[in-house]
């Protein structure tokens, strides 16, 4: 398993590697990529993190989200990703791509430039256990309740780009 994260600027210009562990104590600028799966009735395909992840475990997020490899294109190391985490393949859609930084538990934080994709299937998740805990489909309307209400049952991340995403995906859908 390759655990170094591309470090980049403000503009996703890669400027070095890092240990994944290290770049998050430091905080340092890394890509990363975000998944977004829904089902063909719209639902959000979300995944609980595996309890044992030395961040955010036990939280529920988007479908998948990760970082490139080195040298690795973001839409493929989303597409190896989700297979890997999933069990699911599917093709993606780039949506937008955004920076964030989030403090999180033992010190640690999530400084990324992270892109985001979306995709449609209704393939049966088959979960790598060290990486996903479990699974749920769960309408956009739901989602946004219950988060409200529990915040601290999901991922910084994910709150932070939820309302985008599913704003971008309708403008998608539209123009299709």
């Amino acid at each position: 398993m390759n655990d170094q994260v591309v470090l980049v600027d403000e503009n996703d210009l890669a400027i070095g590697l890092m240990p994944k562990l290290e770049a998050h104590q430091k905080g340092l600028l890394h890509r990363a990529f975000s998944v977004f799966i829904f089902n063909s009735k719209g639902e959000m395909l979300l995944q609980q993190r595996a309890f044992g992840k030395y961040h955010s475990e036990g939280l529920w997020s988007n479908t998948c989200c990760s970082h490139p490899f080195p040298d690795e294109p973001t839409e493929e190391g989303a597409v190896r990703r989700l297979a890997e985490e999933m069990g699911i393949r599917t093709d993606l859609h780039f949506l937008f791509a955004f920076q964030y930084c989030a403090d999180l538990e033992n010190g640690l934080t999530e400084n990324e430039y992270d892109h985001v994709f979306w995709g449609v299937s209704d393939a049966i998740p088959n979960l790598d256990p060290l990486e996903v805990s479990d699974y749920r489909y769960v309408a956009a309307e739901t989602l946004k309740t219950d988060m409200q209400a529990h915040p601290e049952n999901y991922t910084e991340w994910f709150k932070i780009c939820l309302d985008e995403v599913l704003s971008k995906i309708e403008s998608q859908k539209s123009g299709l």
